[in-house]
């Protein structure tokens, strides 16, 4: 299959998505303005670098400090302008033309303003490449206007000044409507719609919050104040909570600001529960209320921090020498974590190949991690075998090694229905190696999938644990569940080129539902620790995962599941260092962390002065702090992957921190985890079961 078609059809898919998702969820009911947007490829228009990340909810950087719009920035604005197939429009602020392509679908001619000579010239050819034969980029003070194809039926702005140019009034048609941001200040502005109904007389609307790039010119914000605003202003043009409501007249969004007698920052402080190192015995004191929980969710901001690992560690050994929890179930593949849950629990090796070694094997193979397994261990040895606690993997990317745990099960117990297995399994066979290429070929017409041989494969081993009242329950309930993964990981791996949020939700389902049997196979008194990353635990329904891009997550359905029995419990930092890659498969670095962003939580988090802390933000917590935290703010996630050039894009999302979580532990500074040496050392015996 060619690569250049189907990345071509996936981004077609992403854009359909995200016309759906961010754009007519969000009230924009404009028919033509959907269509338009579903019809410029918005890939073309954005640095090649940045192009996995052109249909997400987000602006993204462009040169000279300037940046090309949130998506439903864009679509609220055109919606706003009315276009008719006749207008003429003045576009201000070309960027990458991407605007301006849209809008060229709407109407008749767009001559476009650019007051950057560099971007004027790359979005001028980007629109040629395109096709876009309607569209007139001029490098140029935008604030002027185009007095040269004066009057326009609609004037639009992506950039935000302290009142309308009075050459746009000038430039305006009767009739016409023009929308940009406006505000008293470069850090606070409202998107307004104006609309000329005679020579002297304008009306005016409020639509909303706003945080666009400053309007530089003659007849905007003067031109020294550019750099110190785009920086303070992190480059963007996001939606603020405000737009959210519906359009309503200016004169009703006037409201006085409620008496804040505290902030944030020292509400978050005057909660706070200050908390020493992870190996201090006190540091799981301030956890032992967790102890009635059905399931304690634990997350993490990024995969390579050692605070986290360890404080994890730190409250999992609390809840399990205490508090009677017998499984700890975390992010990552089931056959991997068997090796570990047969070492801590003193069980014969059901492999001989040491666990963790795809990518990230930092991620698990690190001294923080090695150090809990030992502990583990050693309290199994002294606990009765129905009282030990287990150790298990939720995820589901082991494909060929849940494949041959599959066989190595049958081939011991039922020969004849190892010949059977193996020969579904064939279909799987050629892609063991790289899944990834089975999904890519899976999405081509015609190919005929192994779904119906794996699901089958599944329902036989379901079958014989029927049929038979005894046996190796442990053994059979591994099995099982290796067919499970395999089913759920054949058809994550087909549908992951057809849509990113189907293949996350399969995933995130996957891993509940193997939490769900584990707490099923140890009986209803069962109680589990889950590891995972905070966009696994926290409440995707709080977060742009789920409002904007359709996503649900293990935390999502725990919370549904089990209500109150279900602790979530998130993790973040401000600075520091963290390993981490920079791409996929890509080696290990240890990179610095920015500090975090003033329009993030983290940031507020710092702020409070505590170098370690736990605070509370669920139902029972203080109720001005929970409604000071409601404002929806950005939230940094780190994952295996850090780019410290692209963080806001690629690693901040909107969330509302206490309906994401019901507490959150704070680690102001933090560093990297230890990873583990990938050769043979002295210390062999002491990192068993790792094999190093």
């Amino acid at each position: 299959m060619d690569e250049s078609i189907s990345d071509d059809e996936a981004f077609d898919k992403a854009r359909q998505y995200m016309v759906e998702s961010q754009i007519a969820s969000r009230g924009v009911r404009d028919a033509r303005v959907l269509d338009a947007m579903r019809e410029v490829p918005r890939h073309r228009f954005v640095p090649p670098a940045l192009a996995e990340f052109a249909y997400s909810d987000t602006p993204l950087p462009l040169a000279d400090g300037q940046t090309i719009s949130q998506p439903v920035i864009v679509a609220r604005m055109l919606e706003a302008a009315e276009l008719a197939p006749g207008d003429r429009v003045l576009d201000i602020g070309t960027g990458s033309g991407y605007a301006a392509a849209v809008a060229a679908r709407l109407a008749a001619h767009v001559d476009s303003i650019e007051r950057h000579q560099v971007l004027a010239e790359r979005a001028r050819h980007t629109l040629r490449e395109q096709g876009f034969d309607n569209i007139g980029v001029h490098h140029a003070d935008g604030t002027r206007g185009w007095p040269a194809c004066a009057p326009f039926n609609a004037i639009i702005a992506a950039a935000g000044g302290p009142d309308v140019p009075p050459a746009w009034r000038e430039q305006l048609a009767v009739g016409g409507r023009l929308v940009m941001p406006v505000g008293e200040s470069m850090e606070t502005q409202r998107l307004i719609k104006m609309t000329r109904r005679s020579d002297t007389q304008f009306d005016e609307e409020d639509l909303g919050g706003v945080h666009f790039v400053p309007l530089i010119g003659e007849q905007g914000w003067p031109d020294d104040c550019d750099a110190t605003s785009a920086e303070r202003s992190g480059e963007s043009q996001r939606l603020m909570p405000a737009m959210q409501s519906p359009q309503r007249p200016r004169t009703q969004t006037k409201r006085l600001a409620p008496q804040r007698p505290q902030s944030l920052a020292g509400l978050i402080a005057a909660s706070a529960r200050p908390l020493p190192e992870p190996e201090d015995e006190a540091f799981a004191d301030a956890f032992d209320h967790l102890r009635a929980k059905r399931v304690v969710l634990l997350g993490e901001s990024s995969h390579g921090t050692s605070e986290f690992y360890r404080a994890r560690a730190a409250i999992t050994r609390r809840l399990v020498e205490r508090h009677g929890f017998t499984i700890v179930a975390v992010e990552a593949d089931w056959p991997d974590a068997a090796v570990i849950d047969g070492y801590v629990r003193s069980r014969e090796p059901r492999t001989n190949e040491p666990p963790f070694q795809r990518f990230p094997v930092w991620m698990w193979r690190n001294e923080e991690f090695a150090a809990f397994v030992r502990w583990l261990r050693a309290h199994n040895e002294h606990e009765a075998d129905a009282r030990r606690c287990g150790f298990y993997g939720l995820d589901m990317y082991s494909l060929s090694a849940s494949i041959a745990a599959v066989l190595d099960y049958l081939d011991r117990t039922d020969p004849e229905a190892a010949k059977i297995a193996r020969e579904r399994y064939g279909c799987l066979t050629p892609w063991q190696k790289d899944p990834q290429v089975y999904g890519r070929a899976a999405f081509s017409a015609g190919f005929t999938t192994c779904e119906n041989a794996v699901v089958q494969q599944l329902q036989d081993l379901l079958r014989k644990r029927l049929e038979e009242a005894n046996g190796d329950t442990d053994r059979w309930f591994d099995a099982t569940q290796n067919a499970r993964l395999v089913a759920s990981a054949e058809r994550y791996y087909r549908i992951m080129y057809r849509s990113s949020a189907q293949s996350w939700n399969l995933r995130d389902t996957h891993m509940f539902e193997t939490l769900e049997s584990l707490l099923d196979s140890q009986g209803p008194d069962s109680r589990a620790v889950v590891w995972a990353h905070n966009s696994h635990i926290g409440n995707a329904a709080a977060t742009e995962m789920g409002r904007v891009r359709g996503e649900l997550n293990v935390g999502q359905l725990c919370r549904e599941r089990f209500g109150d029995a279900a602790a979530l419990i998130g993790f973040g930092t401000h600075s520091g260092t963290v390993a981490a890659a920079t791409d996929w498969d890509g080696p290990m670095e240890i990179k610095a962390v920015r500090p975090s962003r003033e329009d993030s939580y983290e940031y507020q988090f710092h702020a409070c002065g505590e170098p370690r802390c736990l605070v509370d933000v669920s139902r029972g917590a203080d109720p001005l702090l929970r409604e000071h935290l409601r404002e929806a703010r950005l939230e940094r996630f780190i994952g295996v992957i850090y780019r410290p050039e692209t963080e806001l894009h690629s690693h901040y999302a909107e969330a509302v921190l206490p309906e994401q979580f019901d507490a959150y532990v704070w680690f102001d500074t933090t560093r990297a985890v230890q990873a583990l040496a990938t050769r043979a050392t002295e210390r062999a015996p002491d990192l068993y079961p790792f094999g190093v």
